[in-house]
């Protein structure tokens, strides 16, 4: 059974910074593209990040461009969205997304009809 847990988010103020985790399962890591999602309230889900960890080639969403980064730990099945300087509308439920790719595959814009197994999310709120 595929399993993706977030975990790291939290309150912090404009300009701070927050290190967001995805604990994968059940399934091969290598074979799977991983990403990172965000939604507001009131709005629309939006691919923020992506990552393939069969050649460790990501994709970034031009609006956090240079403020986050996607990274993965294989031997711990986790990808991380490391967050910094971050803004009052960087504000929203992030959520981590796998499907099932193929050996070689490298990242792509991350669109969420794309994905088929979902983690629960985790709350990120950054005050003004």
């Amino acid at each position: 059974e595929v399993q993706l847990v977030e975990s790291g988010g939290g309150l912090v103020q404009a300009g701070g910074s927050l290190r967001l985790s995805c604990a994968a399962s059940g399934f091969t890591f290598d074979e799977y593209a991983i990403a990172w999602f965000r939604q507001a309230p009131g709005k629309e889900r939006t691919g923020v990040s992506c990552i393939s960890s069969s050649d460790g080639s990501t994709v970034i969403a031009a609006s956090v461009k240079g403020r986050f980064t996607i990274s993965y730990d294989s031997a711990k099945d986790t990808v991380y969205l490391q967050m910094n300087n971050l803004k009052p509308e960087d504000t929203a439920v992030y959520l981590c997304a796998a499907r099932y790719t193929h050996l070689g595959w490298s990242a792509t814009t991350p669109y969420d009809y794309e994905y088929d197994y979902w983690g629960q999310g985790t709350q990120v709120t950054v005050s003004s």
